[in-house]
């Protein structure tokens, strides 16, 4: 196995491949199964690894707020884990928070220490946003939200992971 792969914008075809590389992880309750249609809604929000035609990898970047964006969904092949792909697609995610004006980056994770070689901190509090900014995040549907805010209603679905937070 080669260690060239390149990353790329994901597109519909790779709907499939993300399934499959989520499934193992989902499985064992690191990442939390989504439905088809879930993923081809946030389908713009994912950037995929490839390597020979093989999606090898994936990750998603979702916007929450004005500042705020989450780092979701990042899986890696099991036979390319080490070999560099989830550090690539944790630095591409960050420049497209960049590129989009976000100045933090949250993330849920079991993976602490690989999130915090990439500058992420365990987040001590729930104090990352102001009182009025948490109001209007209330207001939001997307299960991802409702975890950062750590909402009773999403308590049931909650993996046990690591809240962790990085400033850009």
């Amino acid at each position: 196995m080669s260690d060239a792969f390149h990353l790329r914008p994901a597109r519909t075809s790779d709907v499939g491949p993300i399934k499959r590389l989520v499934a193992p992880l989902a499985e064992q309750r690191i990442l939390m199964a989504k439905e088809t249609v879930a993923y081809y809604e946030g389908l713009q929000e994912f950037r995929i690894a490839e390597a020979e035609g093989d999606v090898i990898g994936c990750g998603a970047l979702h916007v929450m707020w004005e500042d705020l964006a989450e780092i979701r969904t990042l899986a890696t092949a099991e036979q390319w884990r080490g070999h560099g792909v989830g550090k690539a697609l944790v630095e591409q995610l960050v420049h497209d928070a960049r590129e989009l004006g976000v100045s933090r980056l949250f993330c849920l994770t079991f993976e602490v220490d690989f999130f915090q070689r990439h500058g992420f901190q365990v987040m001590a509090d729930q104090s990352a946003v102001d009182p009025a900014v948490y109001s209007e995040l209330l207001r939001s549907h997307d299960e991802g939200v409702a975890e950062f805010l750590d909402l009773a209603r999403v308590k049931p679905n909650t993996l046990g992971n690591t809240r962790m937070i990085r400033s850009l």
